[in-house]
């Protein structure tokens, strides 16, 4: 099931529709209110699958968050709301 953890970027490949659209598919995959969802359900259900693929899910997110990469803006995938992927970090900051 490892390769689960990666299951989430799958989203970029809408990207090949433009900017806008990979960004609200890339966005969907990687906000945590549908993976909460299903966690809670398998909790609700007594679902081990469930509990791990949102678990996995959970944690795919949080990587990305710490490695930078944020939710993505409708201009370039690039271009997130924790800043744009890729800048040298500001020597002044």
């Amino acid at each position: 099931m490892a390769w689960l953890f990666l299951f989430p970027d799958l989203s970029m490949a809408f990207y090949l529709a433009g900017p806008r659209i990979g960004a609200i598919a890339y966005n969907t995959a990687h906000t945590t209110i549908i993976p909460f969802a299903v966690l809670g359900a398998g909790v609700y259900l007594d679902q081990g699958l469930m509990i791990s693929i949102a678990l996995i899910h959970i944690a795919h997110i949080g990587f990305d968050r710490m490695l930078g990469f944020g939710l993505k803006y409708g201009t370039a995938f690039g271009d997130t709301h924790l800043g744009r992927v890729g800048r040298p970090p500001d020597p002044e900051a």
